[in-house]
């Protein structure tokens, strides 16, 4: 009996989590995000921007996409383009976690349309912080 009325509650409380879309090809930066957040966000993760661009097709809007930029086949900033140019994904925001340390890429991604830049490696807290800010 209480089993049942646990998982009710438990899809309630997931309900009304914010979600958040981590695409990054290093599934450690997923497993780290997840510890640090799950608690306060709904994390669904994909190791490619292609993945996540059919998850997103599937009908699934995230309230959040963390974004890596280097990886393989597609690339964070390609995928950035495509969110901030299609009508129906351009509001949701995407701050990008990348080891790319040149400022002028930072700023470019800026200017683009991320709203923020978190450097790796990176400290949990911060972009628990960080998240927090964009979402308000």
């Amino acid at each position: 009996m209480f089993p049942a009325i646990l998982k009710k509650e438990q899809a309630v409380v997931n309900a009304t989590k914010k979600q958040l879309l981590i695409i990054d090809d290093k599934i450690a930066i997923a497993r780290i995000i997840t510890v640090y957040l799950s608690d306060e966000y709904e994390i669904t993760y994909f190791d490619s921007p292609l993945k996540a661009m059919q998850w997103l097709f599937e009908g699934n809007r995230p309230n959040l996409i963390v974004l890596d930029i280097w990886m393989p086949g597609m690339s964070g900033d390609e995928f950035l383009s495509f969110i901030k140019q299609n009508g129906l994904y351009k509001d949701i925001p995407v701050l990008i976690l990348s080891g790319e340390e040149s400022s002028d890429f930072r700023i470019k991604m800026l200017e683009e349309g991320a709203a923020d830049f978190i450097l790796k490696p990176f400290n949990p807290q911060e972009l628990k912080v960080r998240i927090r800010k964009v979402l308000q």
